[in-house]
């Protein structure tokens, strides 16, 4: 199968002799459009599979993790992979091979758009705190397979600073101080707590301020970390995953919009949702406002959406609205 539009730098790796190839981590995909897999050869065979797994996580993202698997056109979609790639490149990782696939931004969105899915736009990266059985907190190279299974459902993961690692215990209990820390550090509203515990574990997932605790049971840490990577999924699927029949119309009260700049900026953001098609100021009172929203979702759906960006959390229920939050910085 021809690959047009292919670095041609990176055609050749698949045939370079084993000693050239450099023994280095799996690559981190810094852009949405970016994914790494692993794959068990490089043949030409192997190669589209690979970007078909590729393209279907990609395309999960770039829909706002919503499961397209059912929509017209999405199996033929992942045939055309291939053709969407705009650079790929193979590298040890391991005891194997992992290959790197960058797709072209707007041909994937042209696609999501072809596939008749309402814009939702990338979701923001899950903050990870995951802390070992021993009390240490682990790192990214003890989270890939948390990584892995997190990326299957479409979702990226953030990693703590080791100089400034958040406070897990204030995070778990939804401290609207330590999560608006997090959201000035760390751009995101969406933080995984973790705690394993030999054959065990305990997770707290934070999305748009509300924690959300399970537990889970594996025979091994990567068992537990791959089932705690799904357990995340599932919760924010149910969350954030919902598409709505057309364009959804409501009232969305926001509080603590405590000046002139932070009204601003609220509306700066609304409008720069790619959900939101219109947003009018219904009225006011002391520091909170009622806006009129409409957007591709509906309202409870959209205040999730927003809340997983961080600058705002769900906040209580307010006469007249359908959703409310809380306005964070």
């Amino acid at each position: 199968m021809r690959l047009p539009r292919l670095l041609s730098a990176f055609l050749l790796l698949g045939f370079l002799a084993p000693a050239a190839w450099a023994q280095v981590p799996a690559p981190v995909p810094v852009s949405p459009y970016a994914v790494v897999v692993p794959v068990t050869d490089t043949s030409e065979a192997q190669r589209d599979t690979a970007f078909a797994t590729a393209l279907a996580q990609v395309l999960e993202r770039v829909a706002g993790g919503q499961d397209l698997r059912s929509k017209p056109g999405y199996d033929d979609a992942l045939k055309g992979a291939p053709g969407l790639v705009q650079q790929f490149q193979y590298q040890r990782a391991g005891s194997g091979i992992v290959l790197q696939v960058n797709f072209d931004p707007g041909a994937v969105r042209r696609l999501i758009t072809q596939i008749g899915v309402p814009a939702a736009g990338v979701k923001p990266p899950v903050l990870v705190l995951v802390h070992g059985s021993d009390g240490s907190l682990l790192g990214q190279d003890a989270l890939g397979a948390l990584a892995q299974a997190a990326a299957a459902r479409g979702y990226q993961l953030a990693y703590p600073d080791p100089s400034h690692v958040p406070d897990a215990s204030a995070v778990a209990n939804a401290d609207p101080t330590a999560l608006a820390m997090i959201t000035q550090r760390y751009h995101t509203g969406l933080i995984l707590v973790g705690n394993l515990k030999g054959g065990s574990a305990d997770w707290t997932l934070v999305a748009g301020g509300k924690p959300l605790p399970w537990s889970g049971q594996g025979v091994s840490a990567d068992a537990l970390l791959t089932d705690g990577g799904n357990g995340m999924a599932d919760r924010l699927g149910k969350q954030l995953n919902v598409i709505g029949a057309g364009i959804s119309s409501g009232k969305l009260w926001v509080s603590k919009v405590d000046s002139a700049q932070a009204y601003a900026n609220l509306l700066a953001m609304l409008r720069a949702d790619p959900s939101v098609r219109e947003v009018n100021t219904l009225a006011a009172d002391n520091d909170g406002f009622l806006l009129g929203i409409k957007a591709s979702m509906p309202p409870a759906v959209l205040a999730a959406s927003l809340a997983a960006g961080g600058r705002v959390i769900q906040g209580t229920p307010h006469a007249g609205a359908d959703a409310s939050l809380q306005w964070l910085h």
